[in-house]
């Protein structure tokens, strides 16, 4: 230590959900430990933490939905409750060593670049500021919840929940019940609702494309040959990568497939609702992929129950006792669940960053987020994104994506730190590489025409990839460090020795 303070932290991790606990965990085993990891909350777990609403679970396989350096040949079924994820995660923080690194409840209120010190500086709600060489924005995209912009939100004298905060003390028993959103939330909470409560009035904007989702358990014989022979859960999740990889052909780009898709969905929907009235209430007029794809054998069965009604007029606005739609009549309700209303940051930054000669990325980014291959922006040096702009998925896991998206960030920076060197992305790399994105993008299903959350309002996708989870991740496989400039600290960077206390 100097006579001037203790360094500065090697990286400051902001966001302690997947993404965050995997970059601590490959940092770590790259032998880089003066990191930490700011989670506002209490715990970690991010999204898997937050969304605990009856019937949260993820609709990719287990086998996939996890990273590759950390198996777990424990999964009970094949697609995992959101209970069991949150346990994944606390696991891999408890199994790597990541505890150490985690400072809960540190609510990071503003990132900023001292160049004269060539150091990042995170500020917070009520700690003292922290300085570090690198930052990594590892807060997901749908990390912010809050209820939609609807007229008279404010009059309902009801009880409001969102799904993403769940109110555990809430009894829905012999309630009157409205659920807003048939989205991959709603068609998970509207099952489980239906059990207990008197009524659900379930007012859907848009019918989205469905799939039949068949969970089975994991036999104990199968994970105890995934525990003693490691290969083969290895070979599985190659099994389900390829097998959604093709998947990509029917969902990514409007092809002959497409129809398939539609067909396996209109079988699936033909299959389980008689109604012909009710069929047509639930049908698409979009092409598959367009909007998420929704994974569930539970929802249509749960709207033809005899307390359940599907409402498809346009909301109007909130009265005090319930929701107006535009032919003038008033649902009541005791309580509304919002299965909607993330601040999905397509145009803007979760945290306010500024960036180098006072460049505000939130500025940048307010006709539409770029960065250069999700992970790096010009002008903020030596920070990376995880589930930065245009690296969703429409078709595979996200985790395959982060987990390509951190291996390179990491290898970024083991170079940076062993050359005490800043790196910027080239602008002229990062312009090169989202102008062909976009222009790829029009080729997709998801600028076909219907509106999405992948959309700003003017069109733009900033959420996307359009591709195959291969090419993604081949694009991420090494750093060609020709598309950064690379700079020495300065002089007196080099020298400092900052305050790093947390």
């Amino acid at each position: 230590m100097s006579k001037t303070g203790p360094l500065p932290l090697s990286v400051a991790i902001i966001g302690g959900g997947f993404a965050g606990i995997g970059t601590a965990i490959r940092l770590k085993q790259k032998r880089i430990d003066n990191i930490a990891v700011f989670e506002r909350g209490t715990a970690v777990g991010g999204t898997w933490r937050d969304n605990t609403y009856p019937g949260a679970a993820c609709d990719i396989p287990s086998r996939l939905y996890s990273y590759s350096f950390a198996p777990n040949p424990d999964w009970s079924h094949t697609y995992s409750g959101s209970a069991e994820i949150l346990q994944y995660i606390e696991r891999m923080v408890e199994d790597f060593g990541v505890r150490p690194f985690l400072r809960l409840g540190h609510n990071v209120t503003g990132v900023s670049w001292i160049d004269a010190e060539q150091v990042w500086e995170l500020s917070f709600t009520d700690q003292v500021p922290v300085r570090a060489r690198s930052v990594v924005m590892a807060s997901g995209p749908l990390a912010n919840a809050s209820f939609p912009s609807i007229r008279g939100i404010e009059s309902y004298e009801g009880h409001k929940i969102h799904s993403a905060r769940w109110d555990h003390d809430y009894d829905f028993t012999d309630k009157k019940v409205a659920v807003i959103g048939t989205g991959a939330s709603g068609v998970q909470i509207v099952p489980e609702l239906v059990k207990v409560a008197k009524s659900v009035k379930v007012f859907q904007r848009t019918p989205g494309w469905a799939l039949s989702r068949t969970n089975f358990a994991t036999s104990q014989r199968t994970k105890d040959i995934y525990r003693r022979f490691p290969a083969t859960q290895t070979l599985a999740r190659k099994a389900w990568f390829w097998g959604h990889e093709s998947v990509a052909l029917g969902v990514v780009w409007n092809s002959p497939l497409t129809r398939v898709v539609e067909g396996v969905g209109k079988m699936h929907l033909r299959r389980q609702v008689k109604d012909p009235w009710l069929r047509r209430q639930l049908t698409p007029d979009f092409r598959a992929g367009c909007k998420r794809l929704l994974m569930t054998s539970a929802f249509y069965p749960a709207l033809q129950k005899d307390n359940c009604t599907l409402v498809t007029w346009p909301i109007a606005r909130l009265a005090p006792k319930g929701i107006r739609t535009v032919e003038g009549i008033e649902h009541q309700a005791d309580v509304i669940v919002f299965a909607t209303g993330f601040d999905v940051s397509k145009t803007g930054t979760p945290v306010p960053v500024t960036g180098r000669d006072g460049r505000v990325l939130a500025d940048e980014w307010s006709s539409g987020a770029k960065a250069y291959k999700s992970i790096a922006v010009s002008g903020y040096p030596n920070m990376y994104f995880t589930f930065g702009p245009n690296s969703g998925p429409g078709h595979s896991s996200a985790l395959v994506y982060m987990e390509a998206q951190i291996d390179y960030l990491v290898d970024a920076i083991s170079y940076g730190l062993a050359r005490e060197a800043v790196l910027d992305v080239r602008a002229d790399r990062q312009l090169d590489y989202n102008t062909d994105l976009q222009r790829r993008l029009q080729k997709t299903t998801w600028n076909s025409g219907c509106s999405s959350w992948y959309l700003t309002e003017d069109g733009f996708n900033a959420t996307m990839f359009p591709g195959f989870a291969s090419q993604y991740v081949g694009q991420l496989a090494e750093v060609d460090y020709d598309d950064y400039t690379v700079t020495q600290y300065l002089p007196s960077a080099s020298a400092s020795r900052l305050d790093a206390t947390v």
